[in-house]
C-alpha cells in the first residue's frame, strides 16, 4: 500500500508518516518545484563499544607530522 502526499500536507504529520513508514507502507512526499521522495525505515544497527589498543603498534607516524606544510603546498604549485 502507498500513500502519497504534496509537501504541504506532509508538513505538520512528520511523526504519523514516520510511524507509517517503519511499519511498512510506502510514504511518498512529493514537491512539484523538487521532485519525489520516499521515506523508507533504515536497518537498526547495534554500535559495538571501541576497544582501546585493539591495533596497538600497527600504525606509526611521521617525525615530521605536525611541521607546517610548505607554502607550495597551498598554492598548488607542482614541485619538480
Amino acid at each position: 500500500m502507498s500513500t502519497t502526499l504534496t509537501i504541504a500536507q506532509a508538513q505538520g504529520k512528520l511523526a504519523e508518516l514516520l510511524e507509517m513508514a517503519q511499519s511498512g507502507h510506502e510514504v511518498i512526499i512529493e514537491d512539484p518545484a523538487k521532485g519525489r521522495a520516499r521515506l523508507v525505515p533504515c536497518a537498526k544497527t547495534q554500535a559495538r563499544p571501541r576497544v582501546l589498543g585493539l591495533h596497538e603498534g600497527q600504525g606509526c607516524m611521521s617525525e615530521d607530522f605536525n611541521a607546517p606544510l610548505p607554502d607550495s603546498f597551498w598554492l598548488d604549485e607542482k614541485q619538480e
